[in-house]
């Protein structure tokens, strides 16, 4: 009985660990999920990863290819604007219900806006990444509601995972500002405003979405063969510029 508990209790290690590294951006959308590897991992059956694995896949984390395996989602234009409007709903309404902010709650959520300055001023995208989709999950743990919390994971985790495919530029100090307007709007105990905040913020994000770009099915086959990504700028124009990073294999 204690194996299956270890062993269920390390399922869910798996699933966590995957939502994790996509909101701290280290896995990418597209990237694949090996059985094997994450089974000698976390040191559980292939059937627990299997399991582990569907579960994510109702989320709308992972996919399944037939005779290739698991892979993280990569969303469609469509895909992306229902994830927005869902969080628009979400969250609007998260902060309509909220009780008034106490000190302890001011006092974390003005860290964690210290914190984005801090990764601003160093210029540290990934952490920024995390940070810009910790805020509203922040907002969410403030409210106790566990259906929320991990709701709200789950959609940032795909908020991400879009901000990869279809963000041509990171907008951090818009995002940064519209958060300070929610924190301060809570601080002022109007809950109405701050909800009304938190919609303008997201469709600004949104906004600097370009939908139009479709992720590459042959990026793999690319990367295989050592070729430059999709309408890649040429060489001369990337001269001292920083190149992406492949998705990689967990």
């Amino acid at each position: 009985m204690q194996d299956l508990h270890t062993e269920k209790t390390r399922q869910t290690n798996i699933e966590e660990a995957i939502v994790s590294g996509i909101l701290s951006a280290r896995i990418h959308p597209g990237t694949r999920l090996s059985e094997n590897q994450l089974a000698g991992l976390f040191g559980v059956s292939r059937t627990r990863v299997r399991e582990a694995m569907m579960r994510l896949e109702t989320r709308g984390i992972v996919h399944v290819s037939p005779r290739r395996g698991w892979f993280v989602v990569e969303p469609s234009a469509e895909e992306a604007m229902t994830v927005y409007e869902a969080r628009r709903v979400i969250e609007s309404g998260l902060l309509r219900s909220m009780r008034p902010l106490t000190e302890d709650g001011r006092q974390l959520l003005l860290a964690h806006l210290d914190e984005e300055k801090a990764a601003m001023a160093a210029g540290d995208r990934q952490r920024l990444t995390c940070l810009m989709g910790d805020f509203h999950i922040r907002i969410a743990e403030l409210c106790g509601n566990a259906v929320l919390i991990e709701v709200l994971r789950d959609l940032t985790a795909r908020t991400i995972l879009i901000s990869m495919l279809y963000q041509s530029e990171f907008h951090a100090a818009q995002s940064h500002q519209g958060h300070c307007r929610i924190f301060e709007a809570m601080v002022e105990g109007d809950l109405v405003k701050a909800a009304e905040l938190s919609i303008e913020h997201l469709d600004e994000v949104e906004t600097g979405l370009d939908l139009t770009a479709r992720p590459d099915p042959l990026s793999e086959l690319r990367i295989s063969l050592s070729l430059p990504p999709k309408n890649a700028p040429s060489t001369s124009r990337l001269s001292g510029a920083k190149q992406p990073v492949a998705p990689k294999e967990i």
